[in-house]
């Protein structure tokens, strides 16, 4: 239970911290900042910007963000030793943010907002 309770209550920190520092300044300054994950599912994936609302995508990023951070924290957190939750970690950041995002895009692929 205290495993499901730190998950939950880093996903909702991370949420928050990513409204605030990340959303926020991209709803202002759509032309001058853009979040890197962003552009990492526009140049990776080719999503169609003139179809997306920016600011659902914005929303996704930020929901899909905290899962990973809230899951891998959750990961090393569990792990006794310091040297071997700090290799898996770094390991599993890479697995978990490549399906996360890879999701994000069949969600837009489904939703006809990819570029042919």
């Amino acid at each position: 239970m205290q495993e499901f309770i730190l998950f939950v209550l880093s996903f909702f920190f991370i949420f928050f911290v990513y409204q605030f520092v990340v959303v926020k300044r991209a709803k202002n300054k759509k032309k001058s900042y853009e979040p890197i994950e962003v552009m990492y599912l526009k140049n990776r994936y080719h999503l169609d910007m003139k179809k997306i609302h920016y600011p659902q995508l914005l929303q996704i990023v930020a929901i899909t963000s905290s899962f990973d951070i809230a899951f891998i924290v959750s990961i090393i957190m569990n792990i006794q030793s310091y040297f071997w939750g700090i290799i898996i970690g770094f390991i599993s950041i890479f697995i978990i943010i490549y399906i996360s995002y890879h999701i994000v895009y069949l969600f837009y692929k489904k939703k006809g907002m990819i570029k042919k």
